[in-house]
This record gives structure tokens, C-alpha cells and sequence, in this order.
């Protein structure tokens, strides 16, 4: 079988027609309906309207981050890992940002080409929803940290602690050190299964070295931890919190330790 590139690119011309739909909202201003969807099912609202001066603006006039807005804190991602990411993404499509707005500006020739451009840029962007606490190891420690410092004055911790009473003591770091109220305690964050497995060798360690502290340990998403790792990770640890989300339970538990 050959393929014949003027049949399918004819063929493919028609489907993408079928899919793209114009209404008009009013003198210059045009919806665009497109095959593109948020994974909740809701479309992309994607407009064309007549900036002054005659400038044609493909615009999702303040759509994606309203969307996002229902389930997440937009102001996030303005910040640390998602901050880096979402300005790559602007850099990328080169689309502008105003007050929400992300808009495209374009050539009536090009609009085809900038509509899908946008739509493309769009999708980058919803996908730091799935920057999320359970699914991303970076942005659990600046959430962790986040949290811990607003229960916590800094003055009371240090970051990045190390027992040095240990033999060794700089390949056993411990990820907050906070004055307690009847020994240090020590603050784990555990993203995954390789860091609970370290977090059960330093505790174990400690122990030996008769450290005298307390620890609390603060999971991404205690479920996706093996019951083994965690079994052993329970006879070696303290209190635990199953997950970021579990504000109130983070803030009674930590609360009751800290001095």
C-alpha cells in the first residue's frame, strides 16, 4: 500500500473543518470551538477578537485560569518549580499573559497555525495541576516547607540538620530540625518509597547513636508507600501524617511537640 500524502492531507483538511466551528459574539468578536477539551470534559473557550489599531487577538480572555481556579490555588503557580515552568511555557509559545488573559496575536493567514499554537500553550499550562503534592517530589518540599513556616517561626527550625554526635553524620540529613518542648524533633518529608526507606536508616541510626528527640513524618501520600517500607518505617519513626492535605491534623501534631 502507498500513501498517497494529497488524499490524506485533503482527507485530514475536512475532519479538522468538521471540528473547528465560528460564532459570532458580536461585532469584533468571534468564538472558535475546537476538539480541545480539559480533562473534566469542559472545552477550551478560545476567541478571536479586533484589538485597536486593526490587531486580530486570539484570546482565551481569562478561561484556563478561571477553570483552574475551582480545584487549585492559581497563585501557585507563580512560584517556585510551577513559577520556572509556566514562564517556560509563556517563552515557548510566545503567548502573552494580561490579568489572566493568555492571548496569541495574529495574521489572518497565520490564524490556523496560532490557533492550534495557543491551544498547545493552554494544555502546557493546565498540566501544572498535576504538579501536585502526590505527584512531585520538588514542589512537596516547598509545599512542606510552605505549611511548616506558617506554624512554626523560622527561628525555631533549621533546615537541613545533621546530628554530627553521629558517626557519619553528613550522609544522614535530616530535613527540619525544630525546638521542641521536651527534645528536638526531627521532621521528615517522605515523597516516595526511596526516601522512606532512607528516613527508616537515619531514625534507626539515631536511635543507636541514643539521640534524644522526637519525630514526625509528613508523607506526599502515605498510599503509595509498600506496607512493608512503611511497617518498618512505623517501628522506627513517630507520629505520622498521611498527606499534605491533612492540614488539621499537621497542625495539632506538630503544635503538641513544638516548644
Amino acid at each position: 500500500m502507498s500513501l498517497d500524502a494529497d488524499k490524506i492531507q485533503k482527507r485530514l483538511c475536512s475532519l479538522l473543518c468538521a471540528n473547528v466551528t465560528i460564532r459570532k459574539k458580536h461585532k469584533s468578536l468571534l468564538q472558535i470551538e475546537t476538539p480541545f477539551y480539559f480533562p473534566d470534559g469542559d472545552p477550551y473557550l478560545i476567541f478571536l477578537k479586533e484589538m485597536p489599531g486593526g490587531i486580530l487577538r486570539l484570546s482565551d480572555m481569562g478561561h484556563t485560569m478561571m477553570h483552574l481556579s475551582y480545584d487549585n490555588d492559581i497563585e501557585k503557580f507563580k512560584e517556585g518549580t510551577r513559577g520556572k515552568i509556566f514562564e517556560q511555557i509563556k517563552g515557548e509559545f510566545n503567548i502573552g499573559v494580561e490579568e489572566g488573559e493568555f492571548f496569541v496575536e495574529t495574521q489572518i493567514d497565520n490564524i490556523g497555525l496560532n490557533i492550534f499554537r495557543l491551544g498547545q500553550s493552554l494544555t502546557r499550562i493546565n498540566d501544572l495541576i498535576f504538579l501536585n503534592r502526590a505527584r512531585a517530589e520538588s514542589t512537596f518540599y516547598e509545599d512542606l516547607q510552605e505549611q511548616l513556616f506558617k506554624i512554626v517561626s523560622e527561628e525555631k527550625i533549621r533546615k537541613d540538620y545533621y546530628f554530627e554526635e553521629m558517626d557519619n553524620s553528613r550522609d544522614y540529613p535530616i530535613d527540619f530540625r525544630i525546638e521542641g518542648k521536651h527534645a528536638p524533633l526531627f521532621l521528615f518529608g517522605i515523597p516516595n518509597r526511596d526516601k522512606a526507606r532512607l528516613t527508616t536508616i537515619i531514625l534507626e541510626r539515631l536511635i543507636r547513636a541514643k539521640a534524644d528527640f522526637d519525630s514526625l513524618l509528613i508523607f506526599s501520600d502515605q498510599g503509595t508507600i509498600p506496607k512493608q517500607d512503611l511497617a518498618r518505617l512505623s517501628n522506627a519513626g513517630g507520629e505520622m501524617i498521611a498527606s499534605l492535605d491533612a492540614e488539621t491534623d499537621f497542625t495539632r501534631k506538630l503544635s503538641r511537640k513544638v516548644a
